[in-house]
């Protein structure tokens, strides 16, 4: 009879391998189960955290917007600075109701229509703004709908104390807080600025020159019916502007209202035949080319004729006038002469030199280009010789006149401070220094005895001239218009 106490080999190793799944698939459940657990727990921290914000009432402590930096005026005064502000913005994948979420909403605030906001809830995502720039009594308002899926962060919104009294150089933002226009978008444009964190950006502008000039050009549009005016203020030794205006301007609180085209910056942007304005670079190139001194004169007893057309003068004097009165009677005809001394390319080539014929860089961008003669001829260096047939922006004006003043050095406008030294040293010399001297001289000549007497201030040496630009209509220079 077989002995049943004993296991035979076989069995004890169909036992033991049994016994080894067992413990593998007790190890694999453990294992599955560990991985279950750490899966779960990772998925309640990562809801843990994303509770903190979309939760009713909640606010993320963060930014969807850029922060940037103050802008300073030179005294340190501000006109632009960032403030932070609430939006509201909800998360549709835990809004529960979306339609008594969009009416509820909209009934708080009646700009926001239920039907849009239900739409673009119902287009997916995890976030949809809905308004910015709540008020504390608004936020409290909708803590107390206690909807699922609404929250709020926090953004910076960009702030003008000043309003529109600089607005064609500080600029504007757009609703993200980016730079769109003047010295903002140099900020973006120049990253070490946008890096600086908190600090400020300051300008060459004085606020308190600023709001003078813009009272002043607004008084001269209401005595002239002016549509629009503009000025600038300059250091002729730095380069610095230290107030630039032109009306009618906006307020960048305001943004829509830099939309208006009317609203343009006139000075680096409007293009415009200057007129007699224009006859300081003709006096100052025949004296600078050697081709005439002060004690030169001119033939202006009658007027001009070339081919069709005739230059005469307003006020002609009908005589010889030297080079002080062709300059203090502001004479058509002797700027004329005084040209063609100069000759077609030499004429061309000093307007060149003095930068009137190209874009003048600044940090709010590059100037309107120049309308130039495509086919540059005698009687177009005649008729430029005062101020008509080349257009140009009054910033050109301006930065080509600095030479005439500063002893003969071509300096670039800007609107960072720049010190007289630095100025002087960085640009080239374009005109000798008895040139800008004898052209202090004729402008100040012209407030004493001639055009621009009325410009005469009590206390100051004041120097300038005068000049009538004419409106074209229909293609012709208008006398009336």
């Amino acid at each position: 009879m077989p002995d049943t106490t004993r296991s035979d080999p076989a069995t004890a190793r169909a036992e033991r391998a049994y016994l080894a799944r067992g413990r593998y698939r007790f190890r694999l459940a453990c294992l599955a189960f560990a991985l279950s657990f750490i899966l779960i727990g990772a998925r309640l921290v990562t809801l843990g955290f994303a509770g903190t914000g979309p939760s009713p009432g909640g606010l993320y402590d963060i930014s969807s917007t850029v922060h940037r930096p103050d802008i300073l005026d030179r005294d340190g005064r501000l006109l632009a600075t960032d403030i932070k502000g609430a939006t509201l913005y909800a998360d549709p994948q835990r809004v529960i109701d979306v339609d008594e979420l969009a009416e509820q909403v909209s009934s708080a605030f009646p700009d926001v229509k239920a039907r849009e906001l239900r739409a673009r809830l119902k287009a997916g995502g995890r976030f949809v703004r809905i308004k910015r720039e709540l008020t504390p009594k608004q936020q409290a308002e909708i803590h107390e709908l206690g909807l699922p899926g609404l929250a709020f962060i926090e953004e910076y919104r960009r702030v003008y104390p000043s309003g529109a009294t600089a607005s064609h150089v500080v600029g504007l933002v757009d609703v993200d807080n980016k730079g769109l226009a003047g010295i903002e978008k140099f900020i973006d444009d120049n990253p070490q600025l946008t890096m600086a964190g908190d600090e400020a950006v300051t300008l060459s502008l004085d606020l308190g020159v600023q709001h003078v000039l813009r009272e002043e050009l607004g008084r001269a549009i209401a005595t002239y019916r002016a549509k629009a005016a503009a000025g600038m203020v300059i250091d002729v030794h730095s380069g610095e502007v230290v107030a630039l205006v032109s009306l009618p301007d906006y307020d960048p609180n305001r943004r829509e209202q830099a939309l208006d085209k009317d609203r343009l910056n006139r000075i680096g942007f409007g293009v415009y035949e200057m007129g007699s304005v224009f006859k300081v670079f003709t006096v100052a190139g025949v004296l600078d080319l050697g081709l005439a001194s002060l004690r030169s004169s001119y033939d202006a007893s009658s007027p001009i004729h070339y081919a069709s057309f005739t230059i005469d003068d307003f006020h002609g004097k009908k005589r010889r006038l030297s080079v002080p009165e062709v300059f203090i009677y502001s004479s058509n005809i002797g700027a004329a002469k005084m040209a063609l001394d100069m000759g077609v390319d030499r004429h061309r080539k000093f307007l060149k030199k003095l930068g009137l014929l190209s874009q003048i860089p600044t940090e709010l961008g590059d100037s309107a280009a120049p309308i130039v003669p495509a086919h540059w001829q005698k009687l177009n260096t005649m008729t430029i010789a005062f101020g008509h047939g080349l257009s140009v922006t009054p910033l050109q004006l301006a930065a080509a006149s600095l030479p005439l003043f500063n002893g003969g050095v071509a300096v670039n406008p800007t609107f960072l401070p720049r010190s007289r030294e630095e100025g002087m040293e960085a640009g080239p010399r374009v005109l000798k220094r008895d040139t800008s001297v004898a052209m202090l001289k004729l402008m100040r000549l012209n407030v004493l005895k001639g055009t621009a007497k009325r410009a005469e201030a009590e206390g100051y040496r004041v120097g300038g001239k005068t000049g009538t630009a004419e409106k074209v209509v229909g293609g012709r220079y208008s006398t009336s218009a």
